[in-house]
């Protein structure tokens, strides 16, 4: 059953790729032909800085490999520390920031990670609330109309 639901997974992702590098190509077209002015549009935008921040969220929790210990090793020639991994372990668990320390001085996930999740979310968050406004423009519109008639 694991099998199942990790390639009806590997399928949802692999077509939200394809479908965010659609969008992506229709974005910068739409820069020109002020397509922006769209809800579409706008659409886009939310669904690739969602996608943008899932992946690079992805990159930065599986950066420590399956044994930290030996990533830290003998990948990238740092001290292991199991006292300072021990007493900071909750810190490793958070779902954001990500870390996962070596040692207190080098962190296996890259120092672009954390704030590329964060520009992601905001332009996600950005995206959203335009299309929250195209959408209370539609109802005022649609209640203006109602009214009238």
């Amino acid at each position: 059953m694991k099998q199942v639901g990790a390639l009806f997974a590997a399928v949802v992702l692999i077509g939200w790729l394809v479908w965010n590098l659609w969008n992506l190509f229709r974005i910068v077209t739409g820069l020109r032909d002020r397509s922006w002015r769209r809800r579409l549009w706008w659409t886009r935008v939310c669904s690739v800085a969602l996608f943008a921040g899932l992946v690079t969220w992805i990159w930065g929790v599986f950066r420590g490999g399956l044994d930290v210990r030996k990533t830290c090793q003998f990948v990238h020639h740092e001290y292991y520390d199991r006292a300072y991994r021990d007493a900071h372990a909750a810190e490793f668990q958070k779902f954001f920031p990500l870390h996962n320390k070596c040692n207190a001085h080098f962190d296996l996930v890259p120092a672009w990670v954390n704030p590329s999740i964060t520009v992601f979310a905001v332009i996600a968050m950005a995206a959203v609330a335009v299309l929250l406004k195209f959408g209370i423009a539609h109802l005022t519109r649609f209640s203006r109309k109602e009214h009238q008639s």
